[in-house]
């Protein structure tokens, strides 16, 4: 399993440019060690757009799904510092996944990702996890590492933003993840599922993200 543990918060967003820095500055010196810091949680991801929107975009693994309804993560989520709220405050356009990790193909990740967003049908959710188990092969595509599918929870993918109670009918959306070791490397991987016939009809958004910096829970400093 080229990702760690069971279960991944996904979320992305865009920020105006006015706070940028700020945003910057609070996710690389808080937010992600932060986060890891938080029992359960494995590792964290930062990435920003090469090609897709919204622009940031952030991967936190945990050791199972269950984690991401504990105790210790609700505690964080009602605990967040002055810094944290007034950087949620300016989200736009955010999307919060809470998703189980039901496919990872390949070793190792990548420093490039491709993300593909999937709205599965109502019924035949097992035949669409055949279908994209089958595309998701690293093996046969250069420059590729790794490929998942992140399947996420309606109840729990809610935004932390003022809007969070709206109806969302992308809340179950799925995500499918491609850990490249360059941008130019994702388009043909991409294509087994959006220039796929079959799959070609669910997709709702894709692109292609460049790695900032991750951090695991080995890396937290010792108290």
């Amino acid at each position: 399993m080229p990702i760690a543990g069971q279960g991944m918060l996904l979320t992305s967003m865009d920020i105006d440019s006015l706070h940028e820095a700020e945003f910057n500055r609070w996710y690389d010196r808080e937010h992600l060690e932060e986060r890891v810091a938080i029992d359960g949680f494995l590792e964290a991801r930062r990435y920003v757009a090469h090609d897709g929107k919204p622009k940031y975009l952030s991967l936190y693994s945990t050791a199972t799904f269950d984690v991401l309804e504990s105790l210790a993560y609700r505690k964080a989520l009602a605990n967040q510092t002055d810094w944290s709220k007034a950087n949620i405050a300016r989200f736009q356009n955010m999307i919060r996944g809470v998703a189980r990790i039901t496919i990872s193909r390949g070793v190792g990740r990548g420093a490039a990702l491709g993300i593909i967003r999937l709205r599965p049908p109502a019924e035949g959710a097992d035949k669409l996890r055949a279908a994209l188990r089958e595309q998701l092969d690293p093996a046969s595509r250069d420059g590729t590492i790794s490929m998942h599918l992140l399947e996420n929870d309606p109840d729990l993918s809610k935004p932390l933003t003022p809007d969070a109670a709206k109806p969302d009918p992308g809340a179950g959306d799925w995500f499918v993840l491609i850990d490249a070791t360059d941008v130019g490397a994702i388009p043909a991987a991409a294509a087994g599922i959006t220039g796929n016939a079959a799959l070609k009809p669910l997709v709702v958004t894709s692109g292609v993200y460049r790695l900032l910096w991750d951090i695991a829970k080995s890396d937290l400093p010792r108290e």
